[in-house]
């Protein structure tokens, strides 16, 4: 089974309960696919054994062959080619590695090669395998890394993936081919805007999901009122704790600082191991 677990915005949460629900777990991977600045790592304290490079494929124009016609730069839907008289530019940090310019360059002018991106990271913490990708500083294309780090999933163990808060091309990424979805969210005004955004996204998906309110008592009623009138299942709630956050600014989590949410995250465990037997 594979949960992926997201946020409409920032700051939610949403890595302390995939963390969380990992470690509370047997036999679990954790894929942490925020790319652009992942943090489960600090958590788990994994160790890593395994290193692999990510590239995409970038064109490179050979002038001499090169006749200036133009059709790479009509067929970039990124704009990451430019044709002058007398010479054509690339650019590869706007470069999206579809191939289009090679294959419809009438004169074979242009070849791929391979342009590094970011990495990804592999490694353990005991039973619980861990994953993580990185981009490298300065990139903006985050998918192909978010991929990578996919193509690890393990389906004979329940796979954990913590995903990229917001809507954009990143999410979907992540979020994409998953069993469930747990959207971890708080209740103020701007938790629930991008709370409704993201349910959008998952309904237009095909993606069951549920969801888990944190600082739950800090805010208003509006968003579980809304998850009761749309049907959606509000998995825990986790009120707001001093402690707790104390924890969190430490690195430490929050079932080895607090045994007793063990209680909460292993009901959250139980909600999704019904689903998975209903569904099968």
């Amino acid at each position: 089974m594979v949960i992926t677990v997201a946020s409409g915005k920032g700051g939610t949460g949403k890595t302390t309960i995939a963390v969380n629900l990992a470690l509370t777990m047997t036999d679990t991977q954790l894929l942490d696919c925020d790319v652009e600045e992942p943090n489960a790592h600090i958590f788990i304290k994994p160790e890593i054994t395994e290193t692999e490079t990510v590239t995409i494929r970038v064109p490179r124009v050979n002038e001499e062959k090169c006749t200036s016609c133009g059709r790479c730069k009509e067929v970039c839907a990124y704009n990451a080619i430019a044709v002058l008289p007398d010479h054509t530019l690339v650019f590869p940090e706007l470069c999206h590695g579809c191939g289009a310019c090679s294959y419809f360059c009438p004169s074979g002018a242009i070849v791929e090669v391979e342009r590094e991106i970011g990495r990804v990271e592999i490694g353990n913490l005991k039973r619980l395998s861990f994953v993580q990708g990185i981009l490298n500083i300065g990139e903006s294309l985050s998918p192909p890394v978010i991929r990578a780090v996919k193509r690890h999933i393990n389906h004979t163990k329940t796979a954990i993936i913590d995903a990229p808060p917001g809507t954009s091309c990143p999410v979907i990424a992540s979020i994409n081919g998953s069993d469930y979805c747990i959207l971890v969210t708080e209740p103020t005004p701007f938790g629930l805007n991008d709370f409704i955004l993201s349910v959008e996204v998952l309904k237009r998906l095909g993606i069951p999901f549920g969801a888990v309110i944190n600082r739950c008592d800090i805010g208003n009623d509006k968003t579980a009122r809304f998850c009761r009138k749309e049907g959606i299942p509000i998995l825990m709630e986790i009120p707001f704790i001093r402690e707790v956050a104390l924890a969190y600014s430490q690195g430490v989590p929050i079932v080895d600082a607090f045994p007793e949410f063990r209680n909460k995250f292993d009901g959250l465990y139980s909600s999704l191991k019904k689903f998975k037997a209903r569904k099968s």
